[in-house]
């Protein structure tokens, strides 16, 4: 994985840190960079606890109510969504699950965009995309040549999803 860095320090407030620290290392382990979560924390709601969006996800990484009921049947321990401990817990916990669907050996930024793109849009929109690819379907930026092709998928919401988190990274896929 490219050892990233350069992160976008404007964006970033010390805010929350703590806890994307905590269960980034819960979940994904001590090596990895929490900050891809906290990107994902302000591409998703702006860093604001209280945020609803218009299809009804919740907090800070816009859990789906539907989601959350799901992850607290794996982690009892979890039952409030709206506070922005558990609400964090339970989307990079979510984030684990996405990142075991792309496993299959590709480059780590690649595996990142996929993972975050299962977030928004869901496993299955991006595994009919990948279906699509007539070569490298491993490939993040073979999943964006097919994505419009994908039925009922708001493609251009998830590709400028994934490029908002990888910009605030500093990464360019």
């Amino acid at each position: 994985m490219k050892n990233v860095t350069s992160v976008d320090s404007s964006a970033f407030t010390p805010e929350y840190d703590a806890l994307f620290q905590k269960y980034s290392e819960k979940y994904f382990g001590p090596a990895f960079n929490w900050k891809w979560f906290k990107a994902q924390g302000i591409a998703e709601s702006g860093l604001k606890p209280t945020a609803i969006s218009p299809c009804g996800a919740i907090g800070l990484l816009q859990v789906m109510p539907a989601t959350f009921k799901g992850i607290r049947r794996i982690n009892p321990w979890l039952v409030s969504i709206g506070d922005p401990e558990q609400n964090i817990e339970a989307g990079i916990f979510y984030d684990k699950q996405m990142y075991r669907i792309w496993s299959w050996p590709r480059p780590e930024l690649d595996r990142l965009a996929l993972m975050f793109a299962s977030y928004n849009a869901g496993g299955g929109n991006i595994l009919k995309a990948q279906k699509l690819c007539s070569s490298q379907p491993n490939l993040w930026s073979s999943i964006v040549a097919v994505a419009k092709r994908v039925p009922s998928w708001k493609s251009d919401e998830t590709l400028g999803y994934v490029s908002k988190i990888m910009s605030l990274m500093s990464v360019k896929l």
